[in-house]
């Protein structure tokens, strides 16, 4: 195939996720399962779990860099530019219309009839995503018991990122011994100093780039991390406006750190939105740029493989902890509890393409509500 051809794959397929990726990275991830891997079979369950893994290991937005990989994979460079960019730039033009809502209107949509019925499908796709990757990665006792103990650990309190990598030591110490050099290789968060304070474009894309090298985690640490910067240090936004923001990002598609697009708008208008999103997402390009031509050959050493295998299985718990949470609020009422039922079902034996799922179950969450049935 051409590759002007797989170019043009990447873009629909992952212009499609960003309008359609509802419910953050455990659900975008179980979406594009379905359009690489079950669909076209671009990759397989294995290469895709070794994504993850990898992904989970540097900062940054986990689905976009994912997208990125599996442009990097598909078609090289140009490739993770474009399926990067499919996917931010939807949910980007989304969160730009939400900001300019925002500021004329002075109240923040929500969408809750949208997703009164978009939730249920989101957590029956991550489910079947979920059984999936189980056959691939949780395949030894130790492997499930480092799933399990992740999820519940991370339940509790315990950083995603400690979690990941005491999965990567267990299994590289068990498998290689402790004699191997570098069985218990730690890994350490870098450090970071405190941009100049200034209300101008500059600092402003300071303080997105730094969120961007550096943030692991969910969108709550995405929450603390700006509050620390906009809020206290800066004095730019209030305690409610960070807040409406990182709603906003988490009831519309796509990756959440286009939370910055919105925040760069209020604080700048449509240049200090450019400034922002571009700040934030930026590092994610350099560093899968870095590691993507090393992606594959990660499975091909012991001690890697190791690691990754410990890595896969960690990431796992953590995606099945976070869908339990996200699934405790959204499957709660006959309708929902039918919905993802239903879905679950079209997606097992009809081989329904997402985005037709997606689109049904929305237009069901907006006529129950109608009803008065929804929210």
């Amino acid at each position: 195939m051409r590759r002007r051809d797989l170019l043009w794959e990447l873009f629909v397929v992952f212009g499609t996720l960003g309008v359609i990726g509802f419910g953050g990275p455990g659900a975008h991830i179980a979406l594009m399962r379905r359009e690489v891997v079950e669909r076209p079979g671009w990759l397989t369950d294995q290469q895709l779990v070794d994504l993850i893994g990898i992904t989970n290991l540097i900062p940054g937005p986990n689905s976009t860099e994912m997208a990125m990989h599996v442009g990097c994979l598909r078609a090289g460079r140009l490739g993770l530019l474009v399926a990067g960019l499919a996917f931010i730039l939807p949910a980007a033009a989304i969160m730009l219309a939400m900001a300019w809502a925002y500021v004329a209107f002075g109240e923040t949509p929500t969408g809750e009839a949208l997703l009164y019925g978009v939730k249920p499908v989101i957590i029956a796709i991550v489910a079947a995503a979920l059984v999936a990757f189980a056959r691939t990665a949780l395949t030894s006792p130790l492997r499930v018991a480092i799933g399990a103990a992740a999820g519940i650990l991370w339940i509790a309190g315990v950083n995603e990122l400690a979690l990941l990598a005491a999965g990567a030591i267990v299994v590289a110490v068990t498998r290689l011994g402790t004699g191997h050099r570098w069985a218990t290789i730690g890994l350490v968060l870098p450090l970071t100093a405190a941009t100049a304070a200034s209300v101008n474009l500059l600092t402003l894309g300071a303080v997105f780039l730094k969120a961007g090298a550096l943030l692991y985690g969910s969108g709550y640490v995405l929450l603390a991390f700006l509050r620390g910067d906009l809020v206290e240090r800066l004095g730019w936004l209030t305690d409610a406006q960070l807040l409406d923001a990182i709603a906003i990002g988490q009831v519309t598609p796509g990756p959440l750190f286009t939370t910055a697009t919105f925040i760069g708008y209020i604080l700048a208008g449509f240049p200090g939105a450019m400034v922002a999103t571009v700040a934030i997402f930026l590092p994610a390009f350099v560093f899968v740029a870095l590691i993507g031509p090393f992606a594959q050959r990660l499975r091909d050493r012991p001690l890697t493989a190791a690691l990754l295998d410990g890595v896969n299985a960690a990431a796992l718990g953590l995606m099945a902890a976070v869908s339990v949470q996200l699934g405790a609020s959204a499957i709660r009422d006959p309708l929902t509890i039918a919905l993802a039922a239903g879905s679950g079902a079209l997606l097992v034996w009809g081989r329904v393409p997402s985005v037709l799922l997606v689109a049904i179950v929305a237009a069901a969450g907006l006529a129950a509500s109608t009803a008065g049935i929804g929210p």
